[in-house]
Parts: C-alpha cells; sequence; structure tokens
C-alpha cells in the first residue's frame, strides 16, 4: 500500500479555545507526564463566519525523540494568554495561525448506545504567523487520497438552506495508513457530473486523489412578518453548515488492485481491522456502562458505513 496523502491547512485567527494541561494516570504508558489536550477555533475568513476547528488529543512538552515539541509551547502560550483570541480580545487583537493537521475520526457511543462517527482535524503543527497572505479559499483546504465507493445525488433544500449536491461515500487513511469511512461533499455542477459517471460501488471502487475546503459555518437569517396591528413579528433563524467541499480531483484516478497504489486484499485487511477497532470501542463501551450499572445495548452499532 502506498503511503497515502491526508493532509489539511488551517489560517487565520484564533477564534476561541478549550485547551486544559492535564497530567496522564497510573494506568498510561507513562505516568504523571504532563499534556494538553483540547481544541482551538480558527476563523478563516475576514468576516469570522467560518471557524475549523482542531483537536488535539495528547500533546506533550518533548517529542517522542526526546526533543522540544514546538506545537506544546504554542498551544501553552494560548492557555496562558500570551496569544490573544476574537472572543476575549476582539479581531484586531487576535493572534494568526497556520496549522498543518489531517483529517481524524472522533467516534464514540452517545447516551442512547449509538454510534457517532465525526469528521475533523487531528492534531498537527501549529505556527504562530505575523500576517495572512493567501486568499480566503486557501485558508481551509484539505487533500487527501480516498477511495470511492459510492455516490449519491442529493437535491437543494430551500428550507434548511442547503444546496444540490452530490454526496461522495468511501475511505480515507490516516498517518498509521488505518481506514476510515467518510463522506464528502461535491457542489460544483460539472463536478457532480464528473463524480457520477465514475460508476464507483462497492464491487468497482474507484481510487483517486481530491482537494477542497472545510465549510464550518453559522449563518443567521432575520425573517418578519407583518403584523394586522402593532409591531411586526422578527425572529432569526441559524443554519449551521458543516461541510467538506471537493473542489479538485486527480485527472487520471490511481490504478485500482495494484501494489504501487492499493490492492484488493491490502483494502479488504484494512476493512478488517477497522472492524477490530470498532468492536473493541464496543466493548470498551458496554464495560463502562457495566461500571456505572447500566444495561448495554444487546449489539454493537455498525458503524453507518458499507463497503
Amino acid at each position: 500500500m502506498k503511503k497515502m496523502t491526508n493532509f489539511t491547512r488551517i489560517i487565520g485567527s484564533l477564534y476561541q479555545h478549550d485547551l486544559s494541561m492535564k497530567e496522564s494516570g497510573p494506568n498510561s504508558k507513562t505516568p504523571g507526564t504532563q499534556y494538553i489536550s483540547g481544541n482551538i477555533e480558527i476563523a478563516t475568513d475576514d468576516a469570522g463566519i467560518n471557524i475549523v476547528p482542531v483537536h488535539f488529543t495528547y500533546v506533550t512538552a518533548t517529542t517522542s525523540t526526546g526533543k522540544p515539541n514546538s506545537t506544546f509551547n504554542v498551544l501553552k502560550n494560548i492557555i496562558d494568554g500570551v496569544y490573544k483570541s476574537v472572543m476575549e480580545h476582539g479581531a484586531d487583537k487576535a493572534q494568526k495561525f497556520r496549522i498543518d493537521s489531517a483529517i481524524g475520526l472522533n467516534e464514540f457511543y452517545d447516551r442512547n448506545d449509538q454510534f457517532v462517527s465525526v469528521k475533523r482535524n487531528e492534531g498537527g503543527f501549529v505556527h504562530a504567523i505575523s500576517s495572512i497572505d493567501e486568499a480566503e479559499n486557501k485558508r481551509n483546504t484539505f487533500d487527501v487520497d480516498i477511495v470511492i465507493t459510492g455516490v449519491t445525488h442529493v437535491e437543494a433544500n430551500e428550507e434548511r438552506n442547503t444546496p444540490e449536491k452530490a454526496v461522495v461515500k468511501g475511505a480515507i487513511f490516516n498517518f498509521r495508513n488505518e481506514l476510515m469511512p467518510v463522506e464528502l461533499s461535491v457542489l460544483h455542477p460539472g463536478a457532480i457530473d464528473y463524480f457520477e459517471s465514475l460508476g464507483a460501488n462497492t464491487k468497482n471502487p474507484v481510487f483517486t486523489q481530491v482537494r477542497g475546503n472545510q465549510i464550518s459555518e453559522t449563518i443567521v437569517r432575520e425573517i418578519v412578518e407583518e403584523s394586522a396591528f402593532g409591531d411586526p413579528s422578527v425572529r432569526e433563524v441559524k443554519n449551521t453548515r458543516k461541510d467538506f467541499v471537493i473542489t479538485w480531483a486527480k485527472t487520471e484516478p490511481y490504478e485500482w488492485d495494484d501494489e504501487s497504489s492499493i490492492t484488493a486484499k491490502e483494502f479488504l485487511d484494512a476493512i478488517a481491522a477497522r472492524e477490530t477497532t470498532l468492536a473493541t470501542l464496543k466493548q470498551r463501551n458496554d464495560e463502562y456502562k457495566a461500571s456505572k450499572g447500566t444495561t448495554p445495548a444487546a449489539a454493537p452499532a455498525a458503524g453507518g458505513f458499507n463497503f
């Protein structure tokens, strides 16, 4: 299997954060280790509408090779208030950052014992910068290799203020080449036609490279309704849109079932490893509920994805 591409770049002003300093417990590999965990949110547009989060699970002061970890120092400065945010200090004083990250999955079982899998930017390198030169559509990008196993057409919904699009279903890979099921969107009419014409399905997948933009915005609309008497009724409607929108695709897809890209066996092995990971996650969830005196679900969730 080739080394899979999975890269995101987020550039903008620090909007807000929930980072905190923690200490590893007695059962960890390195008990008593100080680390930083949490999220930072970056406003990637000048209007401060597109707010892209980046999650950090475990960032220590030194790397695995024992060298100083520059990302830890940057995150510590955010916690200490050295770097200011839009929400606390205003857009003019907010620190600007460039973050090189990757798409990961936040996976867990909710209170109703339903499996949840959400895409997010996972870790990476954080750089404090003094200015932003890139155009807005260059500040919230992703670049991934994806095995496409299906494309679904979705009509526009005026009530929800969502456009017509195609949903590209498939699998991407993390830095350990572990399989992660995802759905990406396509909005451009020509791009919709292209992906639908691929004819990708679970029996005949298409392996290619795509790039695009991360959309994470909340639009507030004001609706005014006139009254037969007195003042009109005014209400606000919020529409939140979170999406990964493809804007580019490799001219020629990779060869499928080829040692230079990925073989069918390697893909099946990755699926099997994914199923083992899900089974482990379900077991941990059941054990946790049992420790709290809660009856776990009778059967594990399927993960919402069918290869």
